[in-house]
């Protein structure tokens, strides 16, 4: 990485961590009992809801008002290239469907990209109380959710078959079958499968060493810019298919010892695929 002082990463990790703080607290003091679907994203599952729209505008007008020649690539439409060689990939609200429900699995995610290249990461999961950060080449570090600020490190390598990994699936439902299919014939090569529903806190589950593994099919860039970076700063290894890198088609990240034998036998079972 060139051409990025370390003052402007310490101000991108500042204001990332307060937007993120800020919209957490929106989005948790601010759920509505009645809470109503304004509009649908790719199927009547996947839905927007007023506070999705309501939090990525708060987190983007703080942003602008810090540093307005900055880019944005939002998941509820904010898109402008800006001037000063910093873009913001924003996801005001991962886990959508956990938060209409009350679930307490969801987060915002805030990623700060420099000339293209993920340079700081936060995800914000406010029902845990806790707050996940990275700077590249700085670490992955927690604070909260009942413990002092901690740095983060990926679990010991396990053989394949004790791992367990956590995965998501689509709103399509024709790709939601296919995934099914994948997961069904995952159980029984590894320990266990968990679905939380929020690919950020998967993510950063991975970077804490609470899972051995993640991968899913169809994640966008707001949904994986700022835990990727957590989890690879914490040791892990991210990546898609065999040697490439995290995309739409798949994303894997494990702990090194698990990432290779996992995404092998994703290749295997067709999981980047209907």
């Amino acid at each position: 990485m060139t051409g990025v002082s370390d003052s402007l990463l310490s101000e991108l990790l500042d204001l990332g961590l307060e937007a993120a703080a800020r919209a957490g607290a929106l989005l948790r003091d601010g759920r509505p009992d009645d809470l109503e679907v304004a509009a649908t994203k790719s199927s009547p599952i996947d839905v927007v809801t007023e506070m999705d729209l309501a939090a990525e505008k708060l987190i983007t007008g703080f942003l602008a008002e810090h540093r307005p020649h900055d880019g944005f690539l939002g998941e509820e439409g904010a898109s402008s290239p800006g001037t000063s060689g910093v873009r913001w990939v924003v996801d005001p609200l991962d886990g959508t469907v956990n938060y209409l429900y009350a679930l307490p699995t969801w987060a915002v995610s805030i990623a700060a990209e420099y000339e293209g290249e993920t340079v700081v990461g936060v995800v914000e999961v406010p029902m845990r109380g806790e707050s996940f950060r990275a700077v590249l080449g700085g670490g992955a570090y927690a604070a909260g959710g009942g413990a002092d600020d901690r740095a983060l490190r990926c679990r010991p390598a396990a053989p394949l078959d004790q791992a367990l990994v956590s995965t998501g699936f689509n709103y399509v439902q024709a790709v939601r079958a296919h995934q099914a299919d994948v997961a069904r014939r995952l159980i029984p090569r590894v320990r266990d499968i968990r679905r939380g529903g929020s690919a950020a806190v998967d993510l950063c589950d991975v970077a804490a060493g609470r899972l051995d593994g993640y991968y899913e099919r169809g994640l966008h860039p707001w949904d994986l810019a700022a835990g990727d970076l957590i989890a690879r700063e914490a040791g892990a290894l991210t990546g898609g298919r065999p040697g490439g890198k995290p995309s739409y088609d798949l994303t894997v990240a494990a702990s090194p010892g698990v990432f290779a034998p996992l995404g092998e036998l994703l290749e295997e079972l067709g999981a980047w695929h209907d």
